[in-house]
């Protein structure tokens, strides 16, 4: 294992896989079940806020920049990336930042792709592909993510920290 800054890492059986190509992995004090593989291409970047969780299987790709926020839980199997990893009719590969907010859940087998802000507080449906931003208090589903719930007249949360 090896990360550029880390806090506390509680990492299950087997110990994280980190593929890191020249890249900047930073994680804080957060909690990692067996399996998860992390990849971080050169010149990219991968933070992962205090108290995330991320459950067996959870992979994340960076090409350029995945930020997951403080307190988030990634269930089993979820994937996230800012590429596509491939060129498309000879292009370079497509890369654009993914970033995710503060205490966001996403569930089983969900996909988070390239170019895509999920709102703090919102949540991903087992399965659900997003390829749109979501918003903050949002619960998204299905295969694209479509939004079903929006938590209306929410006072913000203050940043005391």
């Amino acid at each position: 294992m090896r990360f550029d800054k880390a806090g506390i890492v509680v990492a299950g059986w087997p110990p994280p896989e980190i593929a890191n190509r020249g890249g900047r992995i930073e994680v804080e004090n957060c909690t990692f079940e067996g399996g998860i593989r992390l990849e971080c291409w050169r010149g990219a970047a991968i933070r992962i806020g205090n108290g995330t969780y991320l459950n067996r299987g959870v992979e994340i790709v960076a090409g350029r920049s995945v930020t997951i926020g403080q307190g988030c839980a990634l269930a089993r199997d979820v994937i996230v990336m800012d590429t596509d990893q491939h060129p498309i009719d000879g292009d370079e590969p497509r890369i654009r930042p993914v970033i995710i907010g503060d205490r966001v859940w996403i569930g089983a087998r969900a996909i988070v792709l390239k170019g895509v802000s999920l709102g703090h507080d919102c949540m991903v449906g087992a399965g659900a592909i997003v390829t749109k931003d979501v918003p903050p208090y949002a619960v998204v589903v299905g295969n694209p993510a479509r939004e079903i719930y929006f938590k209306r007249n929410v006072i913000p949360r203050r940043n005391t920290g």
